[in-house]
């Protein structure tokens, strides 16, 4: 007897969107067949009548239940939204498995880098979700400042047990020298992991920070002039050359600009395996935006930039120059986002994790008129390629993980507060009109959230071991 059989949904599969019925077996994907075909009886036949059937949306880029550094938040011991939250509201979002961060990264120059070892790290980060998670979890892992020979060393083994993926900074606290920097892609390239890669010029953003503050003008609506255009050009094609001459793969995390854009397109002419991640508020806001009253509750780091670069960003995702759609969550009340109102003190992140379906669903689908495939590609199936999780995650397969999410096309309705999940007492999706949205999320073929209730458990979610597939790291494939 199968668990479910999914029959009535227009089924968004790699050949296309299909009329098909779902079957589903302890947890997996049983088989896909035609309405009608599947004889064998079913504990729950599940209706997607007038429903888009995706795989579920995996989150390449969460910043959960960590710290938020004191010069943002105005006083110590401030968090970001624990993983039961977060992954209460990822799931009424229609995300089934996020990428969250272990490791630590310095919220000052003068603290000192942890020296734990890399398992001990991801070993205590994956305590924190174990019994805390309504989907499915894995994390890049950081390295941060100047990473020593037995941190490089210990990365063999953390490849080998899963951990497919590593995130570095070239700006901020916990920046990586540039030939510290070439030795961790040189291991990482050989162990066959991926570089998550924070890309700013540091030099640049210092300067603009001190010319800001010395000209009064280091007001937070600035934040666009200190990490700036110039500066993404500059260190993506930097770290572009260094990541071709060590032969790894780079995932350029938080594409801004059109010049991002740009460099990573070109790489990816050249056959290089170089990816990029577009915000989906970087999709909708300006900085402009950022001189409205609290304007600074849509700032996420780097910066929102202009028009020109918010048009590039949705052409790049279009025409496959940009492979995901993220939310670098960090949730936060609005004391806490608010309070700091200076280029350097602006808390980063927002409220988004339920928010990137349905609004890229409607700006891409409903309005732009994307494939279904397309959307499938930058809301799931290329973070799974990418990350490592192919084809367990991101693709309705004979084989694959169930994990679904159902969208209504016929939805028309206009975001408030109220219908949000987050432990936070602001969005700035408030007000926006979505044309489409979930309606059931299923995890390995358990339903988690049907018709705007929560019946998932948050002990559904588990840990996840990835491996990055050779091709993907020989040339790009998505």
């Amino acid at each position: 007897m199968l668990d479910a059989i999914v029959r009535g949904g227009r089924v968004v599969t790699p050949q296309g969107v299909s009329d098909v019925d779902v079957a589903i077996l302890d947890g997996k994907i049983a088989a896909l067949a035609h309405p009608g075909v599947l004889e064998a009886e079913a504990r729950r036949v599940i209706d997607a009548t007038g429903k888009i059937v995706l795989p579920g949306g995996i989150e390449p880029h969460t910043h959960i239940g960590i710290p938020v550094p004191e010069r943002w938040a105005g006083r110590p011991e401030v968090f970001t939204q624990p993983p039961e939250a977060a992954t209460r509201a990822a799931a009424f979002g229609g995300v089934t498995t996020l990428l969250d961060f272990a490791g630590s990264l310095p919220v000052t120059p003068d603290v000192p880098v942890p020296t734990d070892p890399i398992m001990r790290q991801l070993e205590s980060r994956r305590q924190a979700f174990d019994g805390h998670s309504y989907t499915d979890f894995a994390y890049h892992y950081i390295l941060a400042g100047q990473v020593g020979p037995q941190t490089i060393g210990e990365i063999g083994e953390a490849v080998q047990s899963g951990q497919a993926s590593f995130k570095i900074f070239t700006t901020f606290a916990g920046r990586v020298p540039y030939g510290h920097l070439q030795a961790i892609f040189q291991e990482v390239g050989r162990q066959g992991g991926i570089m998550a890669v924070h890309a700013e010029d540091d030099d640049m953003v210092v300067y603009m920070e001190e010319k800001l503050k010395r000209e009064g003008r280091d007001q937070g609506y600035n934040l666009h002039l200190v990490h700036s255009n110039i500066s993404e050009d500059v260190s993506f094609r930097k770290v572009i050359r260094m990541a071709e001459h060590a032969e790894v793969g780079v995932y350029f995390v938080h594409v801004t600009a059109k010049e991002g854009v740009a460099a990573v397109g070109e790489a990816r002419d050249r056959g290089q395996p170089v990816y990029g991640e577009a915000l989906h508020n970087y999709l909708e806001f300006t900085c402009d935006d950022y001189r409205k009253p609290n304007g600074t509750r849509i700032h996420t780091y780097p910066a929102i930039k202009y028009a020109s670069d918010r048009d590039a960003l949705k052409l790049g995702l279009e025409d496959g120059r940009v492979s995901t759609t993220a939310t670098d969550e960090y949730t936060t009340y609005k004391d806490v986002k608010f309070w700091g109102q200076t280029v350097e003190s602006v808390c980063g992140g927002h409220n988004g994790i339920e928010t990137r379906l349905p609004v890229a669903f409607t700006k891409f689908v409903s309005q732009g008129g994307m494939s279904l495939n397309r959307f499938a590609d930058i809301t799931s199936t290329n973070a799974a390629k990418i990350l490592g999780l192919y084809p367990r995650k991101g693709v309705i397969a004979a084989g694959s993980d169930a994990d679904l999410v159902f969208i209504d096309p016929a939805v028309d309705k206009t975001l408030t507060l109220d219908d949000l999940h987050a432990d936070s007492d602001y969005s700035i999706w408030e007000g926006f009109r979505c044309q489409g949205y979930p309606t059931l999320t299923m995890l390995r073929g358990k339903v988690i959230v049907e018709d705007g209730a929560l019946v998932g458990s948050s002990s559904d979610g588990r840990w996840l071991s990835r491996r990055v597939a050779p091709e993907v790291l020989a040339r790009p494939v998505c």
